[in-house]
């Protein structure tokens, strides 16, 4: 069995698509999910399949726009991916450190992504990275430092130019998020 999260995108933001924690949890149990638990609002579930990537999310994706009547696009990353997530983290402790300082916010985003993009679309997200604002690309993992705030961002507003189904999260999340897929583990 694996340890998934499904990062679900676009749910309970800005007061709309809304989904209670409960109500998602419900759903992957009833497609026949074991372990299932959330992580705060911004739709992360934890959960166990022996079941293939691209199988898991069409399944998920179908069982969560029948149950809350939207479409709701789905990443999946296993546990270990998440680690070699954390692991493989391209900017120094130096770097993130220098962007927290100048920050009022968070600093250290990932952009989780289905595919690995294309050369034309990280040429075209490169329009938009400058002094404050940086990514690096690891297979399909964009990791973004923001010295300002991902608010304001015109490279985070950019993404999109990548042409690949994307979803943030911020470094406390992924990590905790690796956290709790090790104790599913056990």
């Amino acid at each position: 069995m694996t340890i998934y999260v499904a990062l679900l995108r676009g749910i309970n933001v800005g007061g709309k698509n809304r989904i209670k924690m409960a109500d998602l949890k419900l759903a992957f149990e009833n497609i026949g999910l074991k372990k299932v638990q959330t992580y705060i609002q911004s739709g992360n579930v934890l959960f166990e399949s022996n079941q293939g990537e691209e199988q898991l999310r069409q399944l998920i994706e179908n069982k969560l726009e029948d149950a809350f009547g939207f479409s709701i696009p789905v990443i999946l990353r296993t546990s270990i991916e998440l680690e070699e997530i954390i692991n493989n983290c391209p900017f120094s402790e130096e770097e993130v450190r220098e962007a927290q300082s100048a920050s009022k916010a968070e600093s250290l985003y990932v952009g989780l992504l289905v595919q690995p993009p294309s050369e034309e679309g990280i040429l075209q997200l490169n329009d938009y990275k400058s002094q404050t604002d940086q990514f690096k690309i690891i297979g399909r993992d964009v990791y973004l430092l923001f010295h300002n705030s991902i608010r304001n961002s015109k490279l985070a507003n950019n993404l999109y130019k990548l042409n690949v189904l994307t979803t943030t999260r911020n470094w406390k999340t992924i990590t905790k998020l690796a956290q709790l897929a090790k104790l599913i583990e056990r």
